[in-house]
């Protein structure tokens, strides 16, 4: 760590420089994956089980099978900085699709699967995608049919013609069959779909020339992908990252993790979440090992493919564990190959898991591509002395007060402002001066302070942002559908600890006069119109005078955490998770 430049007094720390850094190759997304594919070749690099069978491809496979995309993508009209929709459960087109749109010279657009009708419309709208590669189904939704509603022309228009004033950008829809439900096998599709062979026989033509000549012109600067997360405000903020965030991290990944040999890296988690797709490839990819695939994450199946395909690294969060250990065939299977588990306290509980690799503290955002701060995991506990590390290589980050933005002395605690390699380009829609200070900093929001080393210590939010099971959620994009519900006079909507996933969401409810509200069935309301884990896991009714603390009427978040959690038997107030890799903030 370089801080020779700065005064020791103030509360700015610089990281060493990225060309210091060991373990780096190429920095943009075409060139890690054919840096990768020369390095491994033939070696195993996603493998997949589902009902069809076992899906395996080899790092060779996999830049055939991206080219593939790639020439199909320039066939259909794939511009430099066209945006690529991606609405897929994890199954290996999913990364033939990121490093295909990057070959193409495009943008990835991670679309998640979680998303209502009218998110999913809202996102189509805000980022400007011209093409939207979808799975059918995932579980119990289908997006065919979503997309229908939202948008009848889809129903008509021929392939690759649709144009509609909704979606203004948007002309063509790739549908893929379900990899996990045998009823997407009798489906009939809109007009508008066409199947994903019939999408990848448009790019026969197309010269691979053309394609290698587009990734060798993209720039580590170039975007690289788009990303959705909750923030402040009622709708999900657009995140676009560079091609270098996606290299540094996939590159940085192993290192930190302080991981050996070629890894299995496996995630009950979708790769809309930055957090999976950096940090699962990368340990895997960079390594010479394999992403083992499961399309959504179901906990007597996820047991069955760690034990067969000797799983080495899982990547989760404990309420995920907890499924695990409440499966049928918890007690039955062999999880001896695990090495590295994230969160990992329940998991040590199995009697053939034994390790005793430590999760890295770190501090990191969506914004930032994941980690931004960290030691490696191989740090003794006496120099982490209970910090999330020093700022990673480029990095630089200062803590400043938050009313004025004057950097604070070393040990004051104020807000966390960072910059570097790995910090998002921007949002989209917004224009720098209101995303970044004046020397190129984004202030994250969160709270903490830097000791006289140069360590990170964060100490929580200084928003309002609800953590939970791993997502971040804006209670405000809670309260706005919660307002509409008939009966409702006012609603403020918290965190309350929780022992599996962090905090759960409390919706705070002042009834109107004389109105009779029913819990179960302002859920069902939330459910159609919300993410489900946005969905407030408890309902509490308040009289107007209960939170009628302050002159707007309004309780203070704390206070009113410390009122709901007084309501459900919880003492405790909201505790951070130092020891979480990742500040999520919802990839939406």
């Amino acid at each position: 760590m370089d801080t020779s430049s700065v005064s020791q007094s103030v509360s700015v720390v610089h990281g060493m420089p990225l060309a210091d850094e060991p373990g780096m190759g190429p920095l943009t997304i075409p060139a890690y994956l054919r840096e990768v594919t020369s390095r491994h070749g033939e070696r195993e690099a996603l493998v997949m089980h589902s009902e069809h069978g076992v899906e395996r491809w080899s790092y060779r496979m996999l830049w055939d099978r991206s080219i593939e995309v790639a020439r199909a993508l320039v066939a259909c009209g794939i511009g430099k900085d066209s945006r690529v929709g991606i609405l897929m459960a994890n199954r290996p087109e999913y990364l033939s699709a990121v490093f295909g749109t990057a070959l193409a010279g495009g943008v990835s657009v991670a679309l998640s699967t979680f998303s209502t009708p009218a998110e999913l419309e809202y996102l189509l709208g805000v980022s400007g995608v011209s093409i939207v590669l979808f799975d059918g189904l995932v579980l119990k939704k289908d997006f065919g049919a979503m997309l229908a509603d939202l948008e009848p022309q889809i129903r008509t228009a021929a392939p690759g013609c649709l144009r509609s004033a909704k979606f203004p950008y948007l002309q063509r829809l790739v549908r893929l069959a379900s990899v996990a439900d045998a009823r997407d096998a009798v489906r009939a599709d809109a007009v508008s779909f066409e199947a994903w062979e019939t999408f990848l026989a448009h790019g026969v033509d197309v010269d691979a020339a053309v394609v290698e000549a587009r990734a060798a012109a993209v720039a580590p600067s170039d975007a690289g992908g788009l990303f959705f997360s909750s923030g402040t405000t009622s709708l999900p903020k657009g995140i676009l990252h560079a091609q270098q965030a996606f290299a540094i991290q996939w590159w940085r990944w192993p290192r930190v993790m302080s991981v050996e040999g070629a890894v299995r890296s496996w995630t009950g988690n979708g790769f809309f979440w930055s957090a999976n797709i950096t940090m699962i490839v990368g340990v895997a990819l960079s390594t010479g090992g394999a992403v083992v695939l499961q399309p959504t994450f179901e906990p007597e199946m996820a047991l069955t493919l760690m034990e067969r395909e000797r799983v080495t690294f899982l990547s989760g969060r404990p309420h995920q564990w907890a499924r695990l250990q409440e499966a049928e065939n918890w007690s039955r299977v062999d999880l001896s190959s695990l090495r590295y588990i994230t969160n990992s306290a329940l998991m040590l509980t199995h009697p053939t898991v034994k390790t005793d690799w430590r999760l890295p503290m770190s501090f990191g955002t969506t914004e930032t591509m994941t980690i931004n701060t960290s030691y490696s995991a191989d740090t003794s506990p006496e120099q982490y002395a209970g910090s999330a590390g020093v700022p990673l290589p480029g990095n630089t980050l200062k803590i400043v007060d938050p009313q004025t933005g004057a950097v604070v002395p070393r040990g004051a605690r104020g807000e966390i402002c960072v910059k570097g390699p790995t910090l998002m380009l921007g949002y989209i829609g917004k224009g720098v001066e209101a995303v970044f200070d004046g020397e190129g900093y984004y202030c994250t929001g969160d709270g903490g302070y830097v000791d006289e080393v140069g360590r990170l210590y964060w100490e929580g939010r200084l928003t309002e942002i609800i953590k939970t099971g791993g997502a971040n959620v804006s209670p405000l994009e809670i309260d706005a559908v919660l307002s509409t519900y008939p009966g409702v006079r006012r609603t403020q909507t918290v965190g309350v600890p929780h022992d599996t996933l962090g905090e759960i969401v409390v919706g705070c409810v002042v009834p109107q006069d004389g109105a009779s509200l029913d819990v179960e069935q302002i859920r069902a309301f939330l459910k159609e119109r919300l993410a489900s884990f946005k969905v407030p896991r408890r309902i509490l009714f308040f009289d107007e005078q209960e939170l009628a603390i302050t002159g707007s009427g309004k309780l203070k978040s704390d206070a009113l955490r410390q009122l709901a959690g007084a309501r459900l038997g919880v003492s405790a107030p909201a505790v951070i998770d130092s020891t979480s890799t990742l500040d999520q903030r919802a990839n939406h």
